[in-house]
């Protein structure tokens, strides 16, 4: 995966359009979860506590492969910016969506592009997968990133 390098300190976010992924996506959406979350560069990288590769090519692929569930993508140029998993789950009658992988490439962290994928996925979650919640894990050993979904109002339930 190649390295951007933004023209500009601010982000023209109408640029940043999150597109139903398809299988030939597969290949980046795992470089770019990597390297989010396993790389050298960016504040959502967990190499201080977890090594290894955070995902394979089987794992993005089953994933994507499973009924009502999709992963969403935003690409500037050929690079892959973000993305972003949702799966609608059935939970005592109610729709909730799950969000996964969610990855935006450090050279735009730290920059308003994750808040602007999250809440396209959030739109998309109420209106296509009529979800009702919205519910992830996050690794307890992340404050930082656990205050940034607290701060979208999302709340710690276990």
């Amino acid at each position: 995966m190649r390295t951007a390098t933004p023209e500009v300190e601010t982000i023209d976010f109408s640029r940043f359009t999150l597109q139903q992924a398809t299988p030939d996506h597969c290949r980046d959406i795992c470089d770019l979860v990597n390297l989010t979350y396993r790389g050298e560069t960016g504040w959502t990288r967990e190499t201080h506590i977890i090594g290894g590769d955070r995902t394979n090519l089987d794992e993005i692929t089953l994933a994507m492969d499973k009924p009502n569930a999709r992963f969403y993508v935003s690409y500037l140029d050929q690079l892959l910016a973000a993305s972003i998993y949702l799966a609608k789950e059935q939970q005592a009658e109610q729709n909730h969506a799950y969000i996964g992988f969610f990855s935006v490439h450090p050279d735009f962290q730290g920059r308003g592009l994750g808040k602007h994928i999250l809440h396209q996925a959030e739109t998309i979650a109420r209106q296509q997968l009529t979800a009702t919640k919205i519910r992830m894990f996050v690794v307890s050993q992340r404050p930082e990133l656990i205050a940034f979904y607290q701060r979208r109002g999302y709340q710690r339930i276990g």
